[in-house]
């Protein structure tokens, strides 16, 4: 029998053994790394949610206490006071599984920065007639705070080349070009819509959801591991394939060079023919 496996010697089944060795922790590594990533997402999807609840609760701080906005002061309540300038339209925006869009208004701030106040959404096309007008004189507006937008993510259309008077992100990078003041890098959604519009809710940061991202990690995962069986049936295949043929060499059944010794028989027999006939 320890002649059958002789070939596990060869350099050939050298080389799949040290192949199968370092393939099989490496994938294990990798779907932990995915299956990992996952659960993270999960995490600070969960985290995401508590803080919204938590957030809603606290009483409304300074914005400049609040800055930057990061995923701790993310959907935390803020109070900023100033005038309302410049208004603009966020279309392709759904609430409810409407299509609609934001009134979106410059508040103006003694420090002469202006902060984007999402006053409310309206449902249909984008139009400014329908807009309601802000308050004039100084206001205070109460909110939960929001992360810049990132065109292309997180619902935000990627699209450029909107008309007059309409932006399809929220962010400074935005609104820079828009509007002759600075901005500050964030946005507030009204606890109450403004003018009857309805409020529009508080959205958790970018990749702490359970959005596409996360379910790809764990498809990512169940590959990983798919290929490390994978590679133990293919190795256990090619054994059994080999040990099979050390077998039916031991037996005569194959010849040398691989081939049966009926076809090897044949061969001599064609070219006895060959000798005779020249």
């Amino acid at each position: 029998m320890e002649g059958v496996y002789r070939f596990l010697l060869t350099p050939r089944w050298w080389g799949i053994n040290v192949f199968v060795v370092l393939a099989i922790p490496f994938c294990i590594f990798m779907g932990s790394w995915q299956l990992g990533r996952f659960e993270d997402r999960v995490q600070d999807h969960e985290t995401a949610s508590t803080q919204q609840e938590s957030a809603a609760r606290e009483a409304a701080r300074p914005l400049t206490e609040l800055l930057p906005v990061d995923k701790a002061t993310v959907g935390r309540q803020t109070t900023v006071t100033g005038r309302y300038d410049d208004q603009l339209l966020v279309p392709e925006r759904k609430l409810d599984d409407r299509e609609g869009f934001y009134v979106l208004t410059l508040l103006r701030t003694d420090g002469g920065e202006a902060l984007p106040v999402v006053r409310g959404w309206l449902p249909g096309e984008p139009d400014p007639a329908r807009a309601p007008a802000p308050p004039t004189g100084e206001v205070t507006v109460t909110g939960a705070l929001q992360a810049a937008e990132s065109p292309g993510a997180g619902g935000v259309s990627g699209r450029s080349g909107w008309p007059d008077g309409q932006t399809g992100a929220i962010s400074a990078a935005t609104l820079l070009n828009l509007v002759p003041y600075d901005v500050y890098d964030a946005w507030v959604t009204l606890n109450e819509g403004d003018s009857g519009m309805r409020a529009v809710p508080v959205s958790a940061p970018q990749n702490t959801g359970l959005d596409l991202k996360a379910f790809q990690n764990l498809g990512y995962t169940a590959e990983w591991f798919a290929f490390v069986g994978f590679v133990i049936f293919m190795w256990f295949r090619l054994l059994r394939r080999e040990v099979e043929l050390a077998r039916d060499a031991e037996l005569g059944l194959v010849a040398e060079d691989g081939k049966d010794g009926e076809d090897t028989e044949d061969e001599d027999a064609g070219r006895a023919r060959a000798g005779l006939v020249s």
